[in-house]
């Protein structure tokens, strides 16, 4: 026996003649199975049987028997998931603009009893309601909310469905939009505002980078001046601490120069050395005058070497007698012991 899936509620028939009850139903309808007294439903599948016109019972799947005469399969419902093709349609949304919107249902019959006799024609009432509903739902929205919000328009397709549908025995599982067609004009349109928003993001990026370019910049030269700054302190600060210490070092030589000559003064004939040394210093003082200045005034006695050497140490002789002095006259004076009476 050949079967093929009948589009009234899912039925199975063993052929396939179409019928046309009403023009705006455009039901399907054939012979059903013969009733041999021993049949096997196939899986999936729900045969009802009525016998002597009234609801006796549904087959279940596998090996039944039935009365002859008395019982007749009188539908045969597919438990399967059904898809129904929900043809394109137009509506308006809130905006006043009209789409054209087509979509895809997907349902299963739960109660085989309610989806025989609750509706005459199940596929037809479902995709009726699918078209009212989502008329209804379009016209909440505006035409950028239909784009963006299509996965709630979906949900509450199927709610409104399932509300009307329980009492055919039918669940609606989920409704999918499948293609939305707005007017060329309105598409033209919705194009230049995708251009016009794509130039604004393009100028924001690029002002953005320009300002973040110009930030760096500006960073870039503070960091460089405070190191700058920073190494110029260091330099002067490293400076200042080598010339304090070059003036320590040539004071401890002064000082150290100088102990170490009044230490040669002390010793004998330390005075005979500094007056030689005196000596030579003085003539050697007049034989650069001539290097430093073109101007040159000179004592009278310059040709005579030996006078020169006893000026100097006329000098010498001066310069070191204040010295003689103020040590004879630190020299501690011993006062007179008084005792007293007894």
């Amino acid at each position: 026996m050949l079967r093929t899936l009948c589009r009234a509620g899912g039925s199975v028939l063993k052929t396939v003649p179409r019928l046309c009850v009403c023009p705006a139903q455009r039901r399907w309808a054939s012979r059903l199975p013969l009733n041999t007294v021993v049949l096997f439903v196939p899986q999936q599948e729900a045969w009802v049987v009525e016998r002597m016109g009234r609801f006796h019972r549904i087959l279940e799947p596998g090996l039944n028997f039935l009365i002859p005469i008395l019982d007749r399969i009188r539908y045969v419902q597919s438990l399967k998931e059904i898809v129904i093709d929900i043809p394109e349609q137009s509506s308006v949304s809130l905006d006043n603009v009209t789409l054209e919107i087509d979509g895809v249902l997907f349902l299963r019959i739960l109660d085989p009893f309610k989806a025989s006799y609750g509706v005459e024609d199940p596929e037809y009432a479902v995709t009726q309601l699918a078209q009212t509903t989502m008329r209804s739902e379009l016209g909440k929205l505006t035409l950028d909310k239909v784009f963006r919000e299509r996965e709630s328009l979906n949900f509450n397709i199927v709610e409104h469905i399932n509300q009307a549908s329980d009492e055919w025995g039918i669940r609606c599982l989920r409704y999918e939009i499948k293609d939305i067609q707005v007017p060329p004009r309105v598409k033209e349109s919705m194009q230049m505002q995708v251009e016009a928003e794509r130039r604004k993001r393009a100028t924001v990026l690029e002002s953005e980078g320009t300002r973040e370019a110009a930030i760096n910049v500006a960073e870039g030269r503070k960091r460089s001046q405070i190191l700058a700054s920073e190494g110029e302190k260091a330099e002067q600060i490293n400076r200042a601490a080598g010339e304090a210490q070059a003036v320590l070092a040539k004071a401890e030589a002064k000082s150290e120069a100088i102990r170490l000559l009044s230490g040669a003064l002390a010793e004998q004939n330390g005075g005979a050395a500094a007056s030689l040394s005196v000596a030579e210093q003085y003539v050697s003082a007049f034989s650069k005058l001539a290097k430093e200045s073109n101007t040159v005034l000179l004592p009278s006695s310059t040709g005579d070497v030996s006078r020169m050497v006893s000026q100097a140490m006329t000098i010498y002789s001066t310069l070191s007698q204040p010295r003689l002095k103020a040590d004879q006259t630190e020299e501690p004076i011993e006062e007179p012991s008084v005792h007293s009476a007894r």
